[in-house]
């Protein structure tokens, strides 16, 4: 697979990053691919984090169930990331990208 097919199955659940890590690995580094890997680990993990909180939240005060719309905002950013790595573009998606852009090392091995 070519490297801006990997950005993009990155984004598609852990499975589709599982199938871009494992195809990745094996190739020569690419700063586009393990870019997006990272983006894509972060949003996932961000994703695993806010559903076990509000999980527990919503199950202890149901009336916030409302706050389980924060779910849409992290559909948007897994679409903003795709796009990106559509476009072949090392960008950050808004608000968290930042954070992911120096963390998950073991992706630039």
């Amino acid at each position: 697979m070519d490297k801006k097919t990997l950005s993009i199955i990155s984004y598609i659940t852990i499975i589709g990053w599982l199938i871009a890590f494992f195809q990745y690995k094996d190739k020569a580094k690419d700063p586009l691919v393990s870019y997006h890997l990272k983006q894509s680990l972060g949003l996932a993990i961000i994703g695993i984090v806010i559903g076990i909180i509000l999980g527990i939240v919503v199950r202890m005060v149901p009336a916030l169930a409302v706050l389980t719309y924060v779910n849409i905002v992290l559909l948007v950013l897994w679409i903003l990331g795709i796009i990106n790595a559509a476009n072949e573009k090392m960008k950050p998606v808004p608000v968290v990208g930042p954070m992911f852009e120096d963390k998950f090392s073991f992706l630039d091995k």
